[in-house]
């Protein structure tokens, strides 16, 4: 499992950051939006849609990407708003309450919630390469928190945060994971990064607030899956399972990331 990891991490990578500092526009949209596809793919797999629904789901998902692109839509202040709204209250509770998609109306209005706002994120905070750093360093705060939150975890974890969704998951290493992540986004903040300057103590609050909402991107994903009762999105990426596995707190970190810019 270990040699998988590694060996699908050694091409993963260089393609990710590839793409994300050479790539033109258009091929840069393009390949945001198949990692938005792949992964609603996997969602509606999760969410109670059959075959034929999955399939017209993602015809019409595509479509709108297409068209949204080739038209130079960008997404109205308002659906940034619910955007917002979707990860700091709607998220939380459906933790809370631990709802359930049986395919209906719900799963599609989720799912779309979900990527849609990503991809238009990803295009937007990445419209020339010359952009590709400040994204990369919002992304980064990602891997750390996520990296220490792990290591923080096993060597001091006690208290479970949500064990009846993640049991791996504890309060000291969410805490630790958001320390890290302040440190990592001060230091990126000092080299000149980051696409943005709230000072000291805004950078460590917007580094709070986006590594909490990192943590809500994973459990949500995590409810998902214990609800389906599946272990894993897919197992299109050998050794790390599927695509919504690898990007589900992105998907929530990075939309809130363009929500908090467009709208404030």
């Amino acid at each position: 499992m270990l040699k998988q990891r590694i060996i699908t991490a050694l091409w993963l990578l260089p393609l990710m950051l590839g793409m994300l500092f050479y790539a033109p526009n258009w091929l840069w949209a393009a390949f945001s939006g198949l990692i938005a596809v792949v992964a609603l793919w996997e969602y509606a797999r999760m969410s109670g849609l059959d075959k034929m629904k999955t399939n017209h789901y993602l015809a019409a998902t595509l479509l709108f990407v297409i068209t949204a692109y080739t038209g130079g839509w960008q997404l109205p202040g308002w659906i940034w708003w619910l955007v917002s709204a979707f990860w700091f209250v709607l998220a939380p509770l459906w933790l809370r309450k631990k709802w359930k998609l049986n395919g209906g109306w719900q799963a599609y209005a989720a799912g779309w919630m979900l990527v849609v706002p990503f991809w238009f994120a990803l295009v937007s905070l990445r419209t020339a390469p010359e952009q590709a750093l400040p994204l990369l360093a919002v992304m980064g705060l990602v891997w750390v928190a996520d990296i220490a939150a792990y290591f923080c975890g096993k060597a001091f974890g006690k208290n479970k945060l949500a064990p009846a969704i993640s049991p791996g998951k504890s309060w000291e290493g969410a805490v630790g994971g958001a320390v890290c992540a302040a440190v990592y986004l001060l230091v990126v903040r000092q080299a000149g990064w980051l696409g943005f300057d709230a000072g000291f103590f805004g950078t460590v609050f917007i580094s709070f607030v986006l590594t909490a909402v990192s943590i809500g991107g994973d459990l949500l994903e995590s409810w998902f899956k214990r609800s389906a009762g599946i272990k894993d999105s897919s197992s299109l990426l050998p050794g790390h399972g599927g695509v919504f596995d690898r990007v589900d707190s992105l998907i929530a970190v990075v939309s809130v990331y363009a929500a908090i810019q467009a709208v404030w």
